[in-house]
């Protein structure tokens, strides 16, 4: 992607970098199959928004489809060069930092080239699927001393497929656990985390 680099000096203080990427490939279906979702416009500018305001260094979107790339593409040109950034334009400052990548592997890649060292893995889902978690508390308490940056992966459709989980560090704990409905939409979800990660908090938590 062209966009400019992100604005620079955003996150909290004594953290690492942290990278928030939205995977639409490889996700699971209701059924359970490993598919392709779409990439929605409301996602774009929500997570990015989210990722700003919390000092999150960049937003990548994982599709391998071309021509989701390029709808990503053209909703960052239109308000970065149209008449709509200068109306508001703490959307294009948000909008700076999203990223498109056609895999996974790319947006590690990409993370690691720029800091020269590999990021910390970490994924989020309402279903773990029986594997470890971390708490929110325990994680928040490891962002104080880690050096690597950190890598949030979410998913779409109905969550990350199996092989995600294999390569990942860490996977945190559901954001509502024991309760017969928890199906917030990926917006909702990267807010929560971001806030119970990197938000404000007293320092008895």
């Amino acid at each position: 992607m062209t966009t400019e680099a992100p604005p620079a000096g955003a996150k909290p203080a004594g953290l690492p970098r942290v990278d928030v990427v939205l995977v639409h490939y490889p996700v699971r279906a209701r059924t359970g199959e490993v598919v392709t979702t779409a990439v929605t416009n409301l996602d774009i500018h929500d997570i990015a928004r989210a990722s700003r305001t919390f000092g999150v260094r960049t937003f990548q979107i994982v599709t391998p489809l071309t021509a989701q790339r390029e709808l990503v593409e053209s909703v960052i040109s239109h308000w970065r060069d149209g008449p709509e950034g200068l109306r508001v334009p703490e959307r294009v400052e948000a909008l700076h930092l999203v990223r498109v990548q056609a895999q996974l592997d790319d947006a590690i890649h990409a993370i690691q080239a720029e800091e020269k060292q590999a990021p910390l893995v970490v994924i989020t889902s309402a279903n773990p699927r029986g594997r470890p978690t971390a708490t929110f508390a325990e994680f928040r308490r490891q962002l104080a001393g880690e050096t690597r940056p950190i890598t949030l992966c979410f998913g779409t459709g109905w969550g990350l497929a199996d092989s995600v989980f294999e390569h990942a560090d860490v996977v945190l704990e559901p954001i509502m656990k024991g309760v017969p409905y928890n199906h917030l939409s990926v917006r909702v979800a990267v807010g929560i985390v971001l806030d119970r990660l990197l938000g404000d908090r007293p320092d008895s938590q």
